[in-house]
């Protein structure tokens, strides 16, 4: 799973003891050689599912990391787009992995915690790789809130959701066992580090952004394939502000 020019255990064990903002410091320079990154072909995915809803002017990547979002709203937006996250080393690496080039809307990084985006109906579209495990089921119906403020009437806020492995799979007891080894290291050492991947529902999060303001629906990416019983192994959440 890891590249040989990966990180290696003892980085990946000093970044699992450390806070979520210094650990994604620490790992940023290796960052897109581990399997965390998004997939290029999630990221084609969600671009080719995002080009029927616009056009879009201005966009907003949350937690964007070390900039693979960037590249989709550089493909389906014509303004500027903007890259927000509060780890100065991933921001470091976005910062070298935009192309130096005039073709494509120019890019613009801000270090900020998306909890308190300071922001208020300035993009047309917003997105979000991978990034909302980092927040307790609590703390979403706020961060849902200031989307919904950092957007145009009209704006749209879209991620991709894969659907639940199947109970008992080898993929259900791995993301299982991660969240039960997340939950016992965040009772016995401070700070805490907040990465869940069982606790982002589509049932949940649909009303949630509901709750928010938002219109929500779902868009199919096809490109991804479908499980045995038909239904896709993941979704594009699409929620417009009314």
């Amino acid at each position: 799973m890891f590249s040989d020019r990966g990180p290696t255990l003892r980085e990946l064990a000093v970044q699992a003891l450390s806070s979520v903002e210094r650990g994604y410091d620490l790992l940023a320079p290796k960052f897109d050689r581990t399997p965390y990154r998004t997939p290029d072909r999630v990221l084609d995915a969600v671009a080719a599912a995002l080009r029927p809803l616009g056009p879009f002017g201005t966009g907003l990547d949350l937690c964007c990391g070390t900039g693979a979002g960037l590249g989709v709203l550089r493909r389906v937006c014509r303004g500027r787009v903007t890259g927000v996250d509060f780890s100065a080393g991933m921001l470091a690496a976005a910062r070298s992995a935009v192309p130096a080039t005039a073709d494509g809307p120019a890019v613009d990084l801000v270090r900020a915690d998306v909890r308190r985006l300071p922001f208020t109906d300035a993009f047309d579209l917003a997105v979000s790789f991978g990034a909302l495990g980092h927040f307790l089921p609590e703390e979403r119906p706020a961060l849902f809130a200031r989307v919904h403020a950092a957007l145009r009437p009209g704006g749209v806020f879209a991620f991709p959701l894969p659907a639940p492995p199947p109970v008992g799979s080898r993929p259900y007891w791995a993301l299982w066992g991660f969240d039960a080894a997340m939950r016992v290291r965040n009772a016995l050492w401070r700070p805490p580090f907040v990465m869940y991947y069982r606790t982002l529902r589509l049932d949940g999060v649909r009303r949630e952004l509901a709750a928010a303001g938002f219109a929500v629906g779902t868009v199919p990416l096809e490109e991804l394939g479908r499980r045995p019983d038909g239904s896709p192994r993941c979704r594009l959440v699409v929620a417009r502000r009314d």
